[in-house]
């Protein structure tokens, strides 16, 4: 497995959010591919669920055309293990409690070290109940990466001293999606942060332009991009391989 703190290593790091099985599981697994080849450092791979609490309408949409075209765990941990060794870029997971929780933790995280993955985010796990998850996806070395909201601010001394990977700074309150605007004092807290450890820190939920991935990267030790990824896909569908290519280097240039 590739280390998530590769990503950040003497760099600013461009996370990629990509839908697995949008449009279709093969033509996801080209998009992942194409995102490293980009410059992407850090690759998010989604895994579609019914009930996307944090998630806007356009990644929302995006799980629904996923689970449309029959994507399911299985089929998207295969397709993880069919490009495993053309990744020299981590892998981390993002998905809710309840698929992994099916699917059985053990079972779960033995297949991500099977396909390579580093790392998950559980927006709905909330940081107090993570203890059962985390003591078996650390058996199998994958990091369990806490998001820290605006509103964390009495919490994040907790957080931030048992947080493993990359900590998720989301840049505003609500659900992902593009914003124009982003007005939380995210310098501040990104401060705070860094007196307290010195894991990544990358922000969030909003970032759509390459201005927008300048500053924020400027900030932090990162960029989350998803929406505007997401987006590309969900305009051109399987033909987005140019377009996408050409957004992810102009993020990535940008920082």
């Amino acid at each position: 497995m590739n280390k998530i703190s590769e990503a950040f290593h003497n760099k600013k790091a461009f996370i990629a959010y990509l839908m697995a099985g949008d449009p279709d599981i093969a033509t996801s697994a080209e998009y992942i591919l194409t995102a490293q080849r980009a410059g992407a450092d850090l690759i998010e791979i989604g895994i579609p669920f019914s009930d996307p609490v944090a998630e806007g309408e356009v990644i929302e949409a995006a799980g629904l055309r996923a689970l449309g075209s029959g994507a399911r765990l299985d089929g998207i941990f295969d397709m993880v293990a069919s490009i495993k060794e053309q990744m020299h870029i981590p892998m981390v997971f993002m998905t809710y409690l309840n698929p992994v929780y099916v699917y059985g933790y053990e079972r779960f995280f033995a297949r991500c070290a099977d396909i390579g993955i580093s790392g998950i985010i559980i927006p709905d796990l909330p940081f107090e109940e993570q203890g059962e998850a985390k003591a078996v996806a650390k058996k199998y070395e994958v990091e369990v990466i806490t998001l820290v909201a605006p509103t964390s601010e009495q919490r994040i001394k907790e957080i931030a001293g048992h947080a493993e990977g990359f900590l998720y700074l989301v840049s505003s309150m609500g659900v992902t999606g593009i914003r124009s605007e982003i007005a939380t004092d995210l310098s501040s807290i990104v401060a705070e942060i860094r007196s307290l450890t010195d894991i990544p820190v990358a922000i969030g939920f909003g970032i759509s332009t390459p201005e927008q991935a300048a500053h924020y990267s400027s900030i932090a030790d990162g960029a989350i991009v998803g929406s505007a990824i997401v987006s590309i896909i969900a305009r051109l569908g399987r033909s987005a391989h140019q377009s996408l290519y050409e957004y992810i280097h102009a993020m990535k240039s940008a920082m």
